[in-house]
């Protein structure tokens, strides 16, 4: 009886086992596995240190973080805590990755391998809005710096663990109203098909940085502000797929999806990698107001949490990082481009769409991420102890 009992639990284990590994593909690794994300971008003088940050996103229950390069302490400040994180690949450094192979091996083994796996590192992003940016020399070295991190990442065996991507901006694009009539830029093309095709052929998604705000502002004078909010408003109809767009960041991610279909490309994901709106700006950014960042990121919290896709793509679950944790004093540029922040240095909220910021909430959260360590950690060992009772005694 107690044979016939372990024979018929080892079945159903293994059977149980191979489901669960089929599921997961491992050939498709995931760098954003929730669907709400935030960008820590730190030119400033007066943020919290990388220790306190940890705590913050913790607190505030987002697990999904980008930052633009693979400073070591903030690398070490999230050891251990489980927050996933895609560190980035400086556009300084494309040139160099795409010349010399060992030299993106040193990257990695120095900057993702060396860290792992208790600093959850789950993507590297080679460059930021590269394609149709100033620098055009950057543009013909993407792809050979993307190629030799996916090496260098695939000769480590970390390639089932850490996925490689590249964020644009809207620049890659000829138009983007309607939607439908949204294809790649002339120039752009040529570099932009080649990267789709890699990209393709490893699962990576196309990473597209977005801001209404930054649309709006373009064209005032024709662009309803509430559709650019999430407010109530008539919207805007596709004439060529008769599709209702209520909401401008629907459109602006389909948008992509059009352009990508015209590309060769209609299975490929469009993740946003980074969106959000300032809450000053100067005398012409009239736009740029507390109000006006409260609504678009309460918003589009409520947005994401729906987990729908868009018109054109409804089955797609639409995945955002917002931009960005705190303002940063230090950047150049218009006075906006300093205060996109949800939170202000001391790490209480600039405003609220329903975070609570680190003084008030960072010790329960603590206490209830330990029990769920915990919990966690009781359960794999009742997995080892039942796997050893079946197959080891």
């Amino acid at each position: 009886m107690k044979k016939s009992l372990r024979f018929f639990l080892r079945f159903h284990l293994l059977l149980f086992f191979s489901v669960f590994f089929t599921l997961i593909d491992p050939k498709k690794v995931q760098a954003f596995t929730g669907n709400y994300g935030i960008n820590y971008g730190r030119i400033a003088d007066n943020i919290p240190s990388p220790d306190e940050v940890a705590v913050l996103l913790r607190a505030s229950k987002i697990k999904n973080v980008r930052i633009y390069d693979a400073d070591h302490s903030v690398l070490k400040a999230f050891s251990g805590t489980g927050l996933e994180l895609v560190v980035g690949l400086p556009n300084g450094l494309v040139k160099e990755m795409s010349a010399n192979e060992s030299h993106a091996m040193d990257w990695v083994k120095e900057n993702v391998q060396n860290f792992l796996p208790k600093t959850k590192i789950c993507g590297i992003a080679v460059g930021n809005e590269v394609l149709g940016g100033a620098d055009s020399e950057l543009w013909g070295a993407l792809l050979g710096a993307v190629k030799n991190v996916y090496n260098s990442i695939k000769k480590l065996h970390l390639d089932d663990v850490v996925q490689i991507t590249t964020a644009h901006s809207q620049a890659v694009f000829a138009n983007s109203y309607p939607p439908s009539s949204c294809i790649f830029k002339e120039g752009v093309d040529q570099f932009m098909k080649p990267l789709l095709d890699f990209f393709s052929q490893i699962g990576s998604p196309f990473c597209l940085n977005v801001y209404p705000f930054l649309a709006y502002m373009s064209d005032p004078e024709n662009i309803d502000i509430n559709y650019a909010l999430f407010q109530s408003t008539q919207g805007i109809d596709d004439s060529k797929t008769k599709l209702h767009y209520d909401n401008m960041l629907d459109a602006q991610i389909d948008a992509a999806y059009a352009a990508l279909e015209d590309a060769g490309f209609k299975k490929m994901e469009v993740i946003v990698t980074e969106t959000g709106w300032a809450s000053r700006g100067d005398s012409n950014e009239a736009a740029a107001t507390v109000d006006n960042a409260r609504t678009y990121n309460y918003n589009l919290r409520k947005r994401l949490a729906k987990k729908k896709g868009t018109p054109l793509r409804p089955k797609n679950v639409v995945k955002a990082y917002v931009f960005a944790i705190f303002n940063e004093n230090q950047k150049p540029g218009p006075t906006s481009e300093r205060n996109f922040g949800l939170f202000k240095p001391d790490g209480s909220i600039a405003y609220d769409i329903g975070f609570h910021g680190l003084k008030s909430s960072s010790a329960g959260s603590s206490h209830l991420s330990f029990k769920d360590i915990r919990a966690r950690d009781c359960s794999l060992i009742l997995i080892i102890l039942l796997w050893q009772w079946l197959f080891l005694s």
